[in-house]
């Protein structure tokens, strides 16, 4: 086993958690993929993980591994490939997590295309809406909605999601339709908690170039974008959502647009990868793939300009 394959090993336990678990996604007998660590440990002259009876963890000098490793082995399959211009025979693993919505509507329905012109490539796509840490949980890239605090991952600005507010026929027969943004005192939001923090997202609005937030009544709050429109469509209150995900709702008359010239701030939308200096060509083949597939979703310019 060349150095190259003891550092692919010893990413595969780092994620998995396990070398029972990294010996089955390689499918690897266990004993190669402990006599591989052991061996990189020697190496090194450092230990790489804590392990107990159940689960391993990186210890400090794993952690500090971790990253490089990561690189030299994308760096080397770059290599690989250098004189291999016919992407179709792209070959590996991709992780990439997407929020729900996405994964759902857009991405999953056109995987199959994809993988008919890559079939080297396999693909485990994470769906949730809550942040992932992508260096330490091992995803080579993932769509991140909103804007984005200071780290040290690298972005590619996709567009933004304009943002409508709705509501369903049956809530609005209740409580009437809110005109203009002071009659909101009157009306229950449907809150949005962020899954990772748990901070619900205010009500928000542009106007005349700024934006301006209302304390909304609640009586449900959701931590996911399908249970969020789940509620709307039950006449749990008002929400405000990127208007791709509801056009099919918007048409079928089952939510109605309210106050449309008072629109949240559109949210802008990246891909992002972890700190790197090279992708390897997967990646850049899986990632302009993916720009193109949300393209439809998508409107480019200023994240802060008000719908029109």
């Amino acid at each position: 086993m060349d150095r190259i394959d003891q550092f692919r090993i010893f990413i595969r336990v780092a994620h998995s958690g396990g070398f029972t678990a990294a010996a089955e996604q390689l499918g690897l007998p266990r004993p190669t993929i402990s006599l591989a660590i052991q061996q990189l440990e020697n190496r090194l002259g450092a230990r790489l993980f804590n392990r107990t009876t159940r689960r391993v963890s990186l210890t400090r000098d794993g952690e500090a591994l971790l990253e490089r490793a990561m690189a030299l082995v994308n760096d080397s399959e770059e290599l690989e490939h250098l004189f291999k211009p016919d992407i179709r025979g792209l070959n590996g693993r991709l992780r990439v997590d997407l929020p729900s919505r996405l994964a759902r509507r857009q991405v999953a329905p056109a995987l199959p295309r994809f993988l008919e012109r890559h079939p080297g490539i396999q693909i485990d796509l994470g769906s949730s809406d809550r942040t992932v840490d992508l260096v330490h949980e091992g995803v080579d890239c993932a769509v991140r909605v909103g804007e984005m605090a200071a780290s040290s991952l690298v972005a590619r600005p996709l567009g933004v999601f304009r943002m409508i507010n709705c509501a369903s026929p049956s809530y609005l027969a209740r409580h009437g339709t809110p005109h203009i943004p002071q009659d909101l005192a009157q009306h229950y939001a449907i809150h949005y908690a962020a899954p990772a923090a748990g901070r619900l997202a205010p009500w928000e609005w542009r106007e005349q170039g700024q934006t301006h937030t209302q304390a909304m009544q609640t009586r449900v709050s959701a931590n996911n974008a399908e249970t969020y429109i789940a509620c709307c469509l039950a006449g749990l209150g008002l929400i405000q959502i990127p208007a791709f995900d509801v056009q099919e709702h918007l048409h079928s008359g089952e939510l109605v647009q309210v106050l449309q010239d008072w629109p949240a701030p559109s949210m802008p939308v990246q891909i992002v990868y972890p700190h790197r200096r090279h992708l390897s060509r997967r990646v850049q083949v899986f990632s302009t793939w993916l720009a193109d597939i949300l393209a439809p979703c998508l409107d480019t310019g200023d994240a802060d300009l008000p719908d029109a």
